[in-house]
């Protein structure tokens, strides 16, 4: 079996052509192609942009933004932490560790975690220990954010 290797994608024209194979056209479902085509500079070393290949082919990705302290209104104490993003997985290679390589990579960070899950996620996330955050209405705006939270961190209670 494969090594699973998670890296940090460039942000390059090549990219742009391999993150096409992830393009949904679904409501619900968000592209990074247009974050990646609102973001170009050739090989951008500051990509929030991770990924797993397979061969040559690109199979996996996600995006990982940080979010500085002040902005945070999950968690307690209020600290920075990641915002995982559009998390996909091509759909012949779902199924092997892919989607749990990537949130781990994110975990390994130490730092709370937030993600806004896709349609019928919730059970993926829930095996990689993410919970549902209570609702607020005016933080959430009728998303339905779900938490991950390191020893020593937890919800925020709502106002």
């Amino acid at each position: 079996m494969q090594q699973i290797k998670v890296e940090k994608l460039l942000i390059n024209y090549k990219t742009l052509e391999k993150f096409k194979y992830f393009k949904e056209y679904g409501n619900q479902e968000l592209s990074m192609l247009e974050d990646l085509e609102n973001n170009m500079v050739e090989n951008d070393a500051d990509s929030p942009f991770y990924g797993i290949y397979y061969g040559n082919n690109l199979v996996a990705r996600m995006s990982l933004y940080k979010v500085m302290e002040k902005y945070d209104a999950y968690f307690e104490p209020p600290q920075d932490y990641l915002t995982l993003w559009k998390l996909e997985v091509l759909p012949n290679y779902r199924g092997n560790g892919y989607g749990k390589a990537l949130v781990d990579f994110a975990k390994s960070y130490n730092v709370p975690i937030k993600t806004n899950p896709r349609i019928n996620s919730h059970g993926f996330w829930e095996k990689m220990d993410f919970q549902k955050a209570h609702y607020d209405m005016e933080r959430d705006l009728g998303e339905n954010p779900l938490i991950w939270m390191p020893d020593g961190v937890k919800e925020q209670e709502s106002n």
